[in-house]
């Protein structure tokens, strides 16, 4: 029962913790005029990637390395596979041309850079490093973007207060005080509870990572990327799934394994494949009319369930 209750503690303290993040980090970018797509792409992405960040270091530096990486693979096969899946099915995705010309090929690539690194199923500070370095590159790519155009008029309709809120200064920075004392939390007991569970009922870290523990990280984005898309902001929706599975990719891989290097023994070949398999699909899919429709979103739920089938303990 403790156990139980430890993962569903955790899982609470992340959701929270994200929300108030999310609602601080993003109040400040409307406040600087920075249009949906930019803010989908950086401030949400990183700000409901930070359960993953939390996570996956906390659980590297307890030496369960397994649920660590499973985290961040299970979390990228989740956030496109099931979540923007559904967010299609709620209503068809309309793209924007910079997402398929430029966010798309970078995911695609740092994914296929973090598969190099990870033949030997490790991750040395070296290889953090250079993950790292390509957070940085499109981080830059990102600021860039954000001087050639004027964003101003573009986030006038942002108004639900999940996705963009417009608190004052210092209520934002208490919001995200507190957002991120409660990942903390959160990832601590969710990480005990976890590793209890994986013990007790005989499975593997690496499964409970690739499922529990991705699903519960990727709730914050589950919840943005969902009613951003019932409120009609694609650019939101899409971009908070490919700007989140860049930063755990960069982003939580490689500042996790730069501070403690990483080995995952228990994640399997179908892990790797499902996620690149995805990253791969989701482009075509994108640039069929520069919308992703609802049948394509049911297909990309379909592969999500086809994978859980196939990972389920035996």
């Amino acid at each position: 029962m403790a156990v139980i209750f430890s993962i569903i503690g955790g899982l609470f303290l992340l959701y929270a913790g994200a929300e108030m993040l999310i609602k601080g980090s993003s109040a400040i970018a409307f406040r600087l005029g920075i249009s949906q797509l930019v803010v989908g792409l950086t401030v949400v992405a990183f700000s409901t990637s930070s359960p993953e960040l939390v996570v996956s270091l906390q659980a590297a530096l307890a030496g369960t390395g397994d649920l660590s990486l499973g985290n961040v693979i299970g979390s990228n096969i989740c956030n496109i596979g099931l979540i923007l899946g559904l967010s299609a099915l709620i209503r068809p995705l309309r793209v924007n041309l910079q997402t398929i010309r430029f966010e798309l090929p970078f995911m695609m690539g740092a994914t296929i850079l973090f598969l190099t690194f990870f033949l030997d199923l490790r991750l040395n500070s070296l290889e953090g490093a250079l993950l790292f370095m390509g957070l940085i590159i499109f981080l830059m790519f990102n600021v860039v973007s954000l001087r050639r155009e004027k964003y101003n008029s573009a986030v006038k309709d942002l108004k639900s207060p999940t996705v963009i809120s417009n608190l004052r200064v210092g209520k934002s920075i208490l919001h995200i005080g507190l957002g991120i004392g409660s990942l903390i939390m959160g990832a601590h007991f969710l990480i005990k509870g976890s590793v209890a569970a994986a013990s007790w009922l005989g499975i593997s870290e690496a499964f409970v990572g690739l499922t529990i523990v991705a699903l519960g990280t990727s709730l914050p984005e589950l919840a943005t990327s969902v009613l951003a898309s019932w409120k009609g902001q694609n650019d939101i929706a899409v971009g908070n799934i490919i700007g989140s599975n860049i930063f755990n990719l960069l982003g939580v891989l490689g500042l996790t394994s730069l501070i403690h290097p990483l080995q995952a023994f228990q994640i399997r070949v179908p892990d790797l494949l499902f996620m690149l398999g995805l990253s791969i699909l989701v482009l075509p899919l994108m640039r069929t009319g520069f919308t992703l429709m609802r049948w394509e979103g049911a297909l990309l739920v379909g592969v999500y369930v086809v994978y859980i089938v196939l990972i389920l303990p035996k």
